[in-house]
């Protein structure tokens, strides 16, 4: 399931693309301009946009693409327009556009396009997350792992930062809900400014109005003099609200009141104070189950959602154990000024356990054996006994494939997909991949006659 803007000033062209894709199980929005759909796409993440050329007002459907891009660099736009022409076309496909289709259009070709600009997009982002992930062995400040969950987390992460949007953090204890706040301040224009972070549950209610708002002097007994709140000290920057279902339901209405207005007043004070703020939300509870108890307000809950983020529970992702283990190890090492090895029987034996406890659980076992274990090493022996002893035969090392071959492998792949699906008409798949028929033909040519050197 994807998320969709659909731009164009024709309201029949907009009600038939959104019936069209929502019946195909899309997300859809609309804009009738380019103001509104830039609006759109600083509020929220979109998978695809499909604009008109010709749009109202001072940003046509090519600017409205260059500044799409821009801020959302691993969306797919496709253009669609009455006005047909070659110069058009090398245009859009020059700004950044997926593919440019003519007016009148037919439906299937219409969602084979669309499908096809999903997967490849898909396919871009995940390499270039895939790449810098190799190259710095670890994405996001101190978030790890190569998992196709943890991908996803990190192709949101670079989509989400570019915008201003609320974002809901969700996640069992110990995920790294902080940890993913933190990546989207980093990546974020806000980067500079402050982050800010609050555990609304380690409040005491009567003192989180105060925290979070602050208060002028007089305003309760010991209020010696004014203080700012944390919504000031993170103007311009990012403010974390940790474990928000834990906030009482009369500061959720004042939290409210401040997301839609952009203002704050102190405790005891008769002043609106603007600011200028990012909110991230975490919690490790359901907010939906929350609000059907009635301990959570449902706007508030919708405020706050405009884009959530699930982080994946440990025992969901435990292909990312081994290098999760790594680098506490390195981190122990940076600490203790002491290398410790772990042998290979004791990661496999960690990657048969659930980890209730999560990433933190894993960080903190590690830290335990590494400072108790004999002679540097981590053996099965010295982990504790809930971890089940599996004794494995150490695996022959595997050939890891260079990142450019990796790459070339997998563009490979999409353009025989799309000549299959184009039934070997090489001028159809060309266009949609945007490249020359003869090249084309080439890289095809190339990969058959490598095969058929193999076999010889």
């Amino acid at each position: 399931m994807s998320k969709v803007l659909i731009v164009d000033d024709e309201t029949t062209i907009i009600e038939v693309l959104r019936s069209l894709l929502v019946r195909n199980g899309h997300i859809v929005e609309t804009a009738v301009d380019g103001e509104e759909a830039l609006r759109k796409l600083k509020e929220g993440v979109f998978d695809l946009m499909i604009t008109d050329v010709r749009l109202p007002g001072a940003i046509d459907g090519f600017e409205l693409l260059r500044q799409g891009k821009e801020l959302q660099s691993h969306m797919a736009v496709i253009v669609i327009t009455a006005y047909a022409d070659v110069d058009s076309a090398v245009e859009a496909i020059k700004r950044g556009a997926f593919h440019y289709i003519a007016k009148p259009f037919k439906f299937d070709e219409l969602l084979l396009t669309i499908d096809k600009a999903l997967n490849y997009e898909l396919t871009l982002a995940e390499n270039e997350i895939l790449r810098k992930t190799i190259s710095t062995k670890y994405h996001f400040g101190f978030i790890v792992g190569d998992s196709r969950p943890m991908l996803e987390i990190y192709r949101l992460i670079e989509k989400v930062a570019k915008t201003n949007s609320t974002v809901l953090i969700l996640g069992e204890s110990g995920t790294g809900k902080e940890l993913v706040a933190r990546a989207i301040h980093k990546a974020s224009p806000r980067y500079q400014k402050q982050f800010v972070s609050i555990n609304c549950a380690a409040i005491p209610a009567n003192l989180l109005e105060s925290e979070l708002y602050g208060h002028v002097r007089g305003a309760f007994t010991g209020a010696h003099a004014n203080k700012q709140g944390l919504f000031e000290t993170a103007s311009g920057g990012t403010l974390l609200l940790d474990e928000i279902s834990s906030m009482p339901l009369d500061m959720q209405a004042k939290l409210l009141r401040t997301l839609q207005e952009k203002e704050i007043r102190r405790v005891g004070g008769n002043e609106n104070i603007p600011v200028d703020i990012r909110v991230v939300a975490a919690s490790n509870y359901d907010l939906e189950k929350a609000v059907k108890e009635g301990k959570f307000r449902e706007d508030l809950y919708y405020r706050l959602s405009v884009i959530p983020i699930k982080i994946p529970p440990l025992r969901e992702r435990k292909e990312d154990i081994p290098a999760l283990v790594s680098h506490f190890l390195n981190l122990f090492e940076e600490e203790n000024k002491k290398k410790i090895k772990i042998e290979d029987d004791a990661v496999e034996c960690l990657k048969t356990y659930d980890w209730p406890g999560n990433v933190r659980e894993l960080e903190n076992l590690i830290k335990r054996v590494a400072t108790l274990c004999e002679n540097n090493t981590i053996s099965v022996d010295d982990l504790p006994s809930q971890i089940p002893r599996v004794r494995t035969k150490v695996k022959e090392e595997k050939k890891v494939i260079p990142l450019d071959k990796f790459i070339e492998k997998q563009t490979l792949a999409y353009m025989k997909e799309i000549l299959r699906q184009c039934n070997n008409d090489y001028d159809k798949a060309a266009s949609i991949i945007g490249i020359n028929p003869k090249e084309l033909k080439k890289k095809i040519k190339i990969t058959l006659k490598k095969k058929k050197e193999k076999k010889k």
